[in-house]
């Protein structure tokens, strides 16, 4: 059973969530926060699996909720469901530790399938918000003795970051134009399949591509490649 809470300032919308996703026999709506800092409050003592987490809230914003779950090093999964559309608010809330990015105009089997799929792991944005988040500067990390420029990942986020004792960062090389493309495609949940169809090449073509950025940002599999990206506005 997924354990979900629900943070957002308008009672309907909050009612409307709950009453949907109890309809799913593998989701518990355990909770429901009308600001920011009730929500980090109720992560701390309900312990739910995900957060679907609203930006715009009275008190504490979702974006400053963020922060201090991850300064309190909670290990919830707050997956962002805002009306908000302002590009600039993705790669923040990204970097604060979010694991998805969807807009409130989703529909409702997409949000369930959302919900499952942050829960086993995995980063969903919206397409939206995955060109924001791919087309967004990359921010200038503190420099580290010896090593030339570096992408730090927090090690409180888990996912991508590294194991604990090991070095926090790691030489990230440049991604062409097309790497770039294809790792937005797999940021926003698109298979091997689905790229080559959107890109009009050929499915062994992606699995290249796949492979050389995997290779280049120094990570395992795709999860880790989407993770490490979005949180450190990788282009």
């Amino acid at each position: 059973m997924i354990r979900v809470l629900i943070a957002d300032d308008h009672p309907v919308v909050r009612q409307g969530l709950r009453t949907f996703l109890d309809l799913q026999d593998d989701l518990d709506v355990v909770g429901e926060a009308a600001d920011g800092a009730e929500a980090v409050a109720l992560v701390e003592s309900l312990a739910p699996d995900v957060l679907l987490l609203d930006l715009r809230m009275p008190v504490l914003d979702g974006l400053g909720a963020l922060t201090l779950m991850a300064e309190r090093g909670l290990s919830s999964k707050a997956l962002v469901l805002t009306s908000v559309s302002d590009r600039e608010d993705v790669a923040p809330a990204m970097r604060a530790g979010a694991v998805g990015f969807l807009y409130k105009d989703v529909e409702p089997g997409a949000l369930v399938q959302a919900v499952r799929a942050v829960h086993g792991g995995q980063v969903l944005l919206a397409p939206e918000a995955a060109e924001a988040m791919l087309s967004a500067p990359a921010p200038a990390p503190a420099p580290v003795p010896g090593t030339g420029p570096v992408f730090r990942v927090s090690p409180a986020l888990g996912g991508a970051g590294p194991a604990p004792g090991a070095p926090a960062a790691v030489p990230v090389a440049p991604l062409t134009e097309r790497e770039r493309q294809v790792l937005a495609l797999i940021a926003s949940g698109r298979s091997n399949r689905e790229i080559a169809r959107e890109l009009t090449v050929a499915e062994k073509t992606v699995k290249t591509h796949v492979s050389n950025v995997l290779m280049k940002l120094g990570v395992q599999d795709r999860t880790q490649a989407a993770l490490y990206a979005v949180r450190n506005g990788l282009t």
